[in-house]
C-alpha cells in the first residue's frame, strides 16, 4: 500500500522529512507545509530552502500552495518546475482563522463560483503544462453538505488526486471525521481519491477498510504518524510494535540537526517542544518527566530528562 505523509506547518519541514526517510523510509510520498505566493513573491528564500531539491534528496515530494488567486497560483507553479516538480498540490483544507480570514484554504470552499473559475484556470494551464495537481480538501467551510456541490466542482477538472479529510472547517482537527461523506465521494468522484483524518493506529485503519468495504490505498497520515513514527511501518506489515531504538534515533538527529541551524537554546526547544506534544502518548507513565521536558529553556535541563529517563527506559 501507499502511504503520503500530511505535511504539518513547522513540524515537517525538510529537517524532520530527511531524518524520517533515513530512519523509517515507509512513506511513499510527502506533502511539503504549505506556499503562499504573495504579488511579485511567488515563493520566498525561506520556502524555496525547504523544497529545493538539496534539502530533498531521495524525497518524493510534492509542494503544497495556499492561495484563491490563479493568477499567484500560476506563478508559483512556474518556479516549482523550474525547480524540478511536476506535481503540485492545492491546499483547500487549513481551518486556521487568519488564513480562512483570506478566502484561503478552507476558507475558499463557500466561495463555489470563484472557486471554479480558479480551478478552470489553474487546470488549463496545468494541462499545457503538463503539471499534476492534486487537491487536499475539507467537506465544506459551515456545513458537510456543501461537499455535494463541491465534488460537483472537482468533477469539472481533471485532478490528478483529491485528498479528502472529511471534516469541516468549524470542526478543526475535533471530534469524529464524517465519514459518510467519503463513503458518497468513493461513488461520486471521478478522480482517484486518498483519505486523512484520525488514522492513528492499524486497527483505526482497518476499521475504515470494513466501514468502506474496500482498501484505503493510498492513505494520509498526519498527526498519527508523528505521534507514532513507526505507524507506516505497522500498516504496511513491517511491525507491530513501536520500535523505540528508531524513535531515539528521530529525536537525536531532528535535535541535533535543529541545534546547527537555529540558537539560542529556547529557539529548538520549542520545535522539540512541539513534536513531544505527539510524542507524549507513546510515555504514558511518565507524564511528569513530560510536563518538565516541554518547560525546559536549556539543552542541558532538557537532556537530563531526555536521555537521563524517558528515551533509555525503553
Amino acid at each position: 500500500m501507499k502511504i503520503y505523509f500530511a505535511p504539518l506547518e513547522g513540524i515537517t519541514g525538510y529537517i524532520f522529512r530527511n531524518a524520517y526517510e533515513e530512519i523509517y523510509g515507509s512513506v511513499d510520498k510527502y506533502f511539503a507545509p504549505f506556499i503562499s505566493p504573495a504579488e511579485k513573491c511567488p515563493i520566498t528564500p525561506r520556502e524555496k530552502k525547504d523544497i529545493t531539491s538539496e534539502n530533498n534528496k531521495g524525497i518524493n515530494l510534492v509542494p503544497q500552495i495556499l492561495t484563491c488567486k490563479s493568477e499567484f497560483f500560476i506563478e508559483a507553479s512556474k518556479e516549482l518546475q523550474a525547480m524540478g516538480y511536476k506535481e503540485v498540490n492545492l491546499n483547500l483544507g487549513c481551518p486556521s482563522g487568519t488564513v480562512c480570514a483570506k478566502g484561503k484554504g478552507a476558507g475558499f470552499l463557500p466561495e463555489t463560483l470563484a472557486l471554479q473559475r480558479f480551478l478552470d484556470d489553474i487546470y488549463s494551464y496545468a494541462e499545457s503544462e503538463d503539471l499534476k495537481i492534486s487537491i487536499k480538501t475539507r467537506l465544506g467551510y459551515y456545513d458537510p453538505d456543501e461537499f455535494y456541490d463541491l465534488v460537483d466542482i472537482f468533477n469539472s477538472v481533471p485532478i490528478s488526486e483529491l485528498i479528502i479529510h472529511p471534516r469541516i472547517r468549524a470542526d478543526f482537527y475535533k471530534g469524529v471525521p464524517r465519514k459518510e461523506y467519503f463513503a458518497y465521494a468513493l461513488q461520486h468522484c471521478k478522480c482517484p481519491l486518498v483519505y486523512n483524518g484520525n488514522v492513528y493506529t492499524a486497527q483505526d485503519y482497518d476499521e475504515l477498510v470494513s466501514q468502506f468495504d474496500r482498501s484505503l490505498d493510498p492513505v494520509m497520515l498526519g498527526r498519527g504518524l508523528i505521534s507514532d513514527p513507526s505507524l507506516a511501518d505497522k500498516l504496511k506489515g513491517n511491525t507491530s510494535e513501536t520500535d523505540f531504538t528508531k524513535l531515539k534515533k528521530l529525536h537525536d538527529t531532528v535535535y541535533h540537526e535543529y541545534q546547527k541551524i537555529m540558537s539560542p537554546d529556547i529557539n529548538v526547544l520549542y520545535k522539540m517542544r512541539e513534536l513531544w506534544t505527539y510524542w507524549q502518548t507513546l510515555f504514558g507513565d511518565n507524564s511528569r518527566d513530560i510536563k518538565k521536558l516541554l518547560k525546559a529553556k536549556k539543552y542541558a535541563e532538557y537532556e537530563a530528562i531526555v536521555y537521563g529517563g524517558l528515551l533509555t527506559e525503553h
